[in-house]
């Protein structure tokens, strides 16, 4: 059935309206970090794709860039309206008509979630060709990454919208950041308490706004049951959440894909990789894999899991007791990979664990909840020692809860710095 024989005209024009004032009424919030990429690339004539998990802000950062645009300057559709189920690419001259007639001839498209239109990147080409700017918002990462570059011949800026970095925490906490060059002993220890409060409530905005609301949970759920069981026609429900499960409640912790088989019963490694995938392409879960110089060890080796945010793992996961040391971690691979995707763990040829290498910059990082026992202070500056050299590293970094003096391992530069510090900077 043609989706537009569904719906009169009148009715059209009036959820184009709805939704238009829904859109320009909207609290826009703290500025996020990411519009300043929005807007440099106002002028280009690429399509700005803006990907991210449900829920982090990726409508209110368009309605921020719609605010610097103007009312009068661009269309606005949300195809998460219901009204638009159905609309497929072939329909898109008939909306067009309706939005000429409703808001007279405008150059600039804003459109929230759609990846929920077949063929979209067809309607997009097109009107694109004939002069018009688009800003779009989706909530699948395979969608608006792999084989996009085709679908828009290169034409494309992509922008990865993550939960509230901890700058945007105390922006929204309207705390006052301190000058971190000079910081008093009552500001560190201020710092470190937000940090603290970051670290378990994570960075949704409305889970921060409306902390009586379960919005962590609802948002896990609707993941599950919306994103990946019904979008990848998932059989079977249950092993997907337990396996889900497993994985958020054991953030930068190891995961071999054969023992997940083998603990859930599940006829093959197949099925592990998939919902892995699935988890990873809604923006729920990210992988870090082992650096190697052989390809095939890297493949084979256990992954490292982070969640997307340290608040939904502690309203969702399971844990006999805090693991602060974990969450920091999570904290710091999630600030690393607003930057880059290149994030590798190493396994030094003695045996010990570095966090994160960046192969880019040759650099090395460990992250301590504090150096305060000689003991962790050793092992952390003999994993970096020992690995500094099987990797040609030319800069390493101790994340933990204090500034201290620079020092060198192998004429290998080593900083050690407040993680709290540390983030704001990023």
């Amino acid at each position: 059935m043609i989706w537009k024989s569904r719906w009169t005209n009148e009715q059209i024009r009036a959820m184009l309206l709805e939704q238009m004032d829904a859109f320009w009424q909207r609290d826009t919030g703290i500025l996020r970090e990411k519009l300043a990429d929005v807007a440099n690339a106002a002028d280009l004539p690429h399509a700005v794709i803006i990907s991210g998990m449900r829920r982090v802000g990726k409508s209110t950062l368009l309605a921020q860039m719609a605010h610097r645009l103007g009312k009068d300057a661009f269309y606005y559709l949300n195809f998460e309206d219901e009204r638009l189920i159905g609309f497929q690419a072939q329909d898109a001259n008939d909306l067009y008509q309706v939005l000429v007639e409703v808001f007279g001839e405008r150059k600039i498209f804003i459109v929230d979630e759609i990846q929920n239109v077949a063929g979209w990147e067809r309607f997009v080409r097109r009107f694109m060709d004939l002069g018009h700017k688009f800003y779009i918002t989706g909530s699948n990462a395979s969608l608006l990454s792999r084989d996009l570059g085709t679908r828009l011949t290169g034409r494309y800026v992509p922008v990865e919208l993550f939960p509230f970095s901890f700058r945007e925490f105390l922006h929204f906490r309207q705390a006052v950041i301190p000058d971190l060059t000079h910081l008093t002993t009552p500001e560190k220890a201020c710092l470190q308490n937000a940090l603290n409060e970051y670290l378990h409530l994570g960075g949704i905005p409305d889970a921060l706004k409306y902390p009586e609301l379960s919005i962590t949970r609802t948002l896990y759920d609707d993941v599950l049951y919306r994103d990946i069981a019904t979008r990848y026609q998932v059989t079977g429900v249950q092993p997907l959440r337990e396996v889900a499960y497993a994985l958020v409640s054991n953030p930068a912790g190891m995961v071999n894909y054969n023992k997940l088989k083998e603990q859930y019963r599940l006829g093959s490694v197949n099925t592990i990789r998939a919902y892995v995938e699935y988890l990873e392409n809604s923006w729920l879960l990210f992988t870090s894999r082992l650096y190697d110089y052989s390809l095939k060890r890297q493949q084979i080796a256990p992954k490292k899991i982070y969640c997307i945010d340290t608040g939904l793992v502690n309203s969702v996961g399971f844990n006999f007791s805090p693991n602060n040391g974990k969450l920091l971690e999570n904290l710091v691979f999630l600030a690393l990979r607003r930057r880059t995707r290149e994030i590798y763990y190493y396994a030094t040829p003695g045996g010990y664990e570095i966090d994160f290498y960046l192969p880019e910059n040759r650099m090395l990082i460990q992250v301590a909840q504090n150096l305060s026992n000689p003991t962790t202070r050793d092992r952390e500056l003999r994993a970096l020692e020992d690995a500094a050299g099987a990797v040609n590293a030319q800069r390493m970094l101790i994340l933990s809860d204090d500034n201290e003096d620079d020092l060198q391992l192998n004429g290998v530069p080593v900083q050690v710095r407040s993680t709290a510090a540390w983030l704001l900077e990023q």
